[in-house]
């Protein structure tokens, strides 16, 4: 993906068009601004974590691997997306997106300690939840199934599950 290698700032409408094979305008039309196309390719993860999250919610899931199990399978399918998220945080959260996704953090940790967790069971969330992402994107050549094994397996213990 040309915005990994160049990154979002440094790569201009007509990089992506050359990339593409097409002209400018052809991307005009479909883009009026880095920022769109930035936010095209962003919008759709940001919606199906949320889904996932709210089905979560919903179901009043509390299995914590099951949980932790589904997070992880969510990153690793978007882990190329999730290094444009990494790397251009201060567009995305420009873009409002950075709260979205650090507030599944807190929800997910809800639906394992309950409504009102203490400080102690929140940090151990966010570890588990964080770390969970943080491994989809650290070990990009590492089996699937093994990663997914050994990051929950190390999630669980940060939940102290």
């Amino acid at each position: 993906m040309l915005f990994l290698r160049q990154g979002v700032q440094r790569t201009s409408l007509q990089d992506i068009a050359d990339e593409l094979g097409i002209t400018k305008p052809a991307l005009y039309y479909h883009f009026s601004s880095r920022e769109d196309l930035v936010r095209s390719i962003v919008v759709p993860l940001i919606e199906e974590g949320e889904r996932f999250v709210a089905d979560r919610e919903n179901r009043g899931d509390t299995n914590a691997r099951e949980l932790l199990e589904g997070y992880f399978d969510f990153h690793y399918r978007h882990r190329e997306d999730l290094m444009l998220v990494v790397a251009e945080l201060t567009m995305l959260a420009d873009l409002g997106l950075v709260d979205t996704v650090l507030g599944w953090r807190e929800r997910l940790g809800k639906l394992v300690f309950g409504p009102m967790p203490t400080l102690a069971q929140a940090t151990r969330a966010v570890v588990a939840f964080g770390g969970l992402q943080d491994c989809c994107l650290q070990f990009p050549d590492a089996p699937h199934l093994e990663l997914r094994t050994c990051s929950v397996e190390a999630a669980l213990a940060a939940l102290g599950a």
